[in-house]
């Protein structure tokens, strides 16, 4: 009899045990679900889940989740995937649908991957479904080695770049579940340097630059795109780390903007507020306490274990940890992280999508419309031929020809394979053509092989012989370049520059040539701007072209040839040389960005050649609607970037330009089209600070239309608002 009941009271605990609990019911409100878990949770289990690598809650069936993962140009750290150009290039494309196609593919391979971990190893990091990008951070200073990961130097179109990579990320709002997560970093001003970060405090911030220059991005892509998550930066503002300004993470974010999701500190960012770094607290206890209370519910690092304490101590309410968690079981929620795999309609997607062919046609596209002919004297484009003789004239050249890895610049992925450069021009112009490495990177880097077997511009020369045209492959690399690095390298420091020239073995081996009667192509790889005053003198032609990605190389020598003709444009100001920049630890717009930059710069923003030519005429404003007809003069076909620029005479404190819209255009040779663009009210605020606010104020407003933010490649028109 006895045996008989304990057998009962077993089956019965297991019959229960095995019944569906609330927050594991998919037909009840993902709130509910939310507050039911909560309910079941210890004090040491929520604080677990609030870290980044949040561990697997088996007396409650919770699997394993990672909040961190990279999705920069492509699923990051995490095996093979299609590695796209970097972020700067993309937004050189002036081409925000196509980049919300290339996140598209980047969250279907993402999706595939987590899936395989979920069903496989675990959801450890880099292999879950909240991803860390974009970052729309503002690149105020060329210096800045992060600059790459950006959209550029402008508010509008990085907020127009990251509604798009959003989108791309999280899929359609009408869906059942998200298909990611993204996060909108790094909140708030910031944009280097690297080598402080840790301790660095922007002073003396004007409220115009905060709300005109800064948070932008940040604002659209909270109210517009709905984006899931913000993660916050490691500098202070004001004497207040960002992860513990109540100002920014409530007031703003949640209070005047909206904001419903999570907030997840940078990795090791609550650390730093200790003694060693920022020292605005004592104790890991009182770290993380006001973390929280601020309104930082995920923390990158370790802090996080000593919130019981915490609460022991009386520093922080079980309540306020509550607030925040529930907010992460809420972003889980949507994902349908705890729901069974057959109701989730993105666990469907085939694994044959990742690092696809169509994936790659898409890279070798956004790749080839980010590039920017910044100027050319009638050499391109090249005549594509297989000719052993006509081959002989050219030679490649320059430290980053062969270099794969340089072209997948940082947080990237790993591909099938990689397009060279030299491997592209050699697909295009003949696999005869010669390749001198000519010279390294720079005078002294850590790791920089590219150095090996080089000798002096004259040994360079003998090299080259008898070649007419040298394809010069030149630039930086995200070995030099990037976040908080440690290399030994003149020019560079903490993975920031200290001077935007050209390193000077490459400008003395341009010097030699060019002194030598060779035509030169100089092809820039770099995440920003760099300071090309010589060679744009001694170069025929010179092309940005950034870090590419898997295909950049064939992108590259589509231009060159002219199977592709480029229409890239620059999304950041190139300046003359290193005295035209302010302090770099100066985060005032002060001269900064073609908006207040008081000097001429050697290629403005917006900047980029064809090889074809456009005419613009019959500029008119009704209402808020831009009208101009644009007509390609030239023998090719061609696209052109329309843009428009804003700018309130009566504010003369305010920028001297700032961009408002923008338009792709593709035109046939000889083509003549009108062109309409839309301006929303909206696009028309300003700061006014007379009510220290951001608002449409009553007025004119001046309207400028053209090819880039040159005044003499613009039309203008006054409208009144």
């Amino acid at each position: 009899m006895k045996a008989t009941i304990l057998t009962l009271t077993l089956a019965t605990a297991l019959s229960a045990s095995a019944q569906q609990m609330p927050w594991q019911d998919p037909t009840l409100p993902i709130e509910q679900r939310a507050d039911d878990l909560l309910s079941r949770l210890t004090l040491e289990e929520k604080t677990q889940l609030m870290m980044n690598g949040s561990p697997a809650i088996e007396r409650l069936g919770i699997h394993q989740f990672d909040w961190w993962s990279e999705a920069l140009h492509g699923v990051g750290r995490n095996g093979t995937s299609t590695v796209f150009p970097i972020t700067m290039g993309m937004a050189a494309s002036f081409d925000d649908a196509l980049v919300q196609d290339v996140f598209t593919a980047v969250s279907d391979e993402a999706r595939v991957k987590a899936h395989q971990a979920k069903h496989g190893e675990g959801m450890k990091r880099y292999h879950s479904l909240s991803f860390w990008t974009p970052n729309i951070n503002i690149f105020r200073d060329p210096r800045w080695g992060r600059g790459q990961e950006t959209y550029g130097e402008d508010p509008f179109l990085t907020s127009r770049m990251g509604v798009a990579v959003v989108r791309g990320l999280q899929g359609p709002d009408d869906a059942k579940h998200r298909k990611l997560l993204a996060c909108a970093k790094h909140f708030a001003v910031h944009s280097g340097p690297e080598w402080n970060r840790h301790t660095f405090n922007v002073e003396d911030l004007p409220e115009r630059d905060l709300w005109e220059t800064y948070l932008p991005a940040f604002k659209a892509l909270v109210q517009e795109a709905g984006v899931e998550e913000i993660m916050c930066a490691y500098q202070r503002v004001d004497g207040e780390p960002c992860c513990a300004q109540t100002r920014y993470e409530q007031q703003i974010l949640r209070d005047e903007w909206g904001f419903k999701g999570l907030i997840t500190s940078d990795c090791g960012a609550i650390r730093d507020f200790l003694p060693n770094y920022h020292h605005v607290v004592e104790t890991s206890e009182h770290a993380s306490a006001i973390a929280v209370r601020a309104g930082t519910d995920v923390e990158c690092g370790s802090e996080y274990k000593n919130l019981p304490e915490a609460v022991r101590k009386g520093l922080i309410s079980e309540r306020d940890i509550d607030t925040s968690l529930r907010r992460l079981l809420i972003g889980r929620l949507k994902l349908g992280d705890f729901d069974p795999d057959d109701q989730v309609e993105w666990t469907k997607i085939p694994e044959s999508v990742v690092a696809s062919k169509e994936h790659r046609q898409l890279a070798l596209q956004i790749a080839r419309e980010g590039i920017v002919l910044l100027q050319n004297n009638g050499i391109l484009p090249l005549k594509s031929s297989n000719s052993k003789s006509s081959n002989s004239k050219i030679v490649v050249m320059g430290p980053n020809a062969n270099d794969s890895v340089m072209q997948w610049g940082n947080y990237n992925g790993f591909p099938v394979s990689t397009v060279t450069l030299l491997q592209g021009i050699r697909n295009a112009l003949g696999k005869n053509i010669r390749y001198v490495p000519g010279c390294p990177l720079t005078a002294s880097a850590d790791g920089d092989k590219a150095a090996d077997g080089t000798s002096t511009p004259e040994q360079l020369l003998a090299e080259v012989g008898k070649a007419e045209v040298v394809i010069f492959c030149g630039g930086i690399s995200p070995r030099v370049e990037g976040e908080e690095m440690k290399v030994s390298a003149p020019g560079f420091k903490g993975g920031d520059r200290t001077t935007i020239e050209l390193p000077q073995p490459q400008r003395d081996v341009v010097r030699a040539l060019h002194e030598a009667g060779k035509r030169i192509i100089f092809l820039n790889c770099s995440g920003g701007a760099v300071a090309l005053t010589p060679e744009s003198q001694l170069c025929d032609a010179i092309l940005q072209v950034w870090y590419g990605g898997e295909q950049g190389g064939q992108a590259v020598a589509d231009v060159l040839t002219g199977r592709y003709n480029p229409s890239g444009r620059l999304p950041v100001t190139f300046y003359k040389d290193d005295s035209q920049l302010p302090d770099f630890l100066d985060y005032r717009m002060t001269n900064r960005t073609y908006r207040y930059f008081q000097g001429e710069p050697l290629y403005p923003f917006g900047h980029g050649l064809s090889y074809t030519t456009f005419e613009y005429s019959g500029l008119k404003a009704t209402g808020t609607d831009v009208e101009v007809t644009v007509k390609n003069t030239g023998r090719r076909d061609g696209t052109e970037v329309v843009q428009v620029y804003l700018r309130r005479p009566a504010d003369s404190d305010g920028p001297q330009k700032t961009l408002c819209g923008y338009q792709r255009v593709n035109l046939k040779a000889g083509e003549r089209r009108t062109v309409t663009i839309s301006l929303p009210r909206e696009r028309f605020e300003v700061w006014d600070a007379t009510t220290n606010t951001m608002r449409v104020v009553p007025g004119d407003y001046q309207l400028m239309v053209g090819s880039s933010s040159a005044n003499q490649n613009l039309q203008v028109v006054t409208v009144t608002i």
